[in-house]
């Protein structure tokens, strides 16, 4: 059994979205339904992840990072997938922060890298911000843990903004 954490943009643009999953797919597709899949399942590249594992058969599982994150991060727009996937999860962490912040998101990365083999990131290289809780922040933890990181991040792949 190995098991695959993720960390990833959220602001993917439409067109990256077909790329990045094609690519998840060809990452994911060695460990087919011998696989555990730990995700936040925020919008972009984390619930693309999440959906892919369990397209291959694999077992998902969600890290909420608060008490608060349904209602107060997760945008009208992307709850039917947000919620789905919490509904499929064979296990769902809801870690006991009442409020989505820094600490929290922090925190949810910490239990990622706690459960993972490895981590896969969908990640354009950008440095840390400096805020902590990002994508750059949990490949650099991972690398320190001595965790391996698979960087997706295919041709043509950008963000919004």
């Amino acid at each position: 059994m190995t098991t695959l954490a993720v960390t990833g943009h959220i602001d993917l643009t439409e067109e990256t979205v077909p790329l990045v999953r094609a690519a998840l797919r060809e990452v994911l597709a060695p460990y087919s339904e011998d696989l555990t899949g730990v995700s936040c399942i925020a919008a972009g590249a984390d619930s693309l992840f999440a959906e892919e594992v369990s397209a291959i058969g694999g077992r998902l599982v969600v890290v909420v990072p608060s008490l608060d994150y349904r209602t107060a991060v997760v945008k009208p727009e992307d709850a039917a997938v947000y919620d789905h996937l919490n509904e499929t999860a064979m296990e769902v962490v809801t870690l006991p922060f009442e409020i989505a912040d820094r600490t929290a998101y922090e925190a949810a990365n910490a239990e990622l890298l706690k459960r993972a083999d490895r981590l896969v990131a969908v990640w354009d290289g950008t440095p840390p911000s400096g805020n902590g809780g990002g994508t750059a922040d949990l490949v650099e933890e991972a690398g320190r843990a001595g965790v391996p990181v698979d960087v997706v991040w295919p041709d043509g792949a950008a963000r919004r903004g």
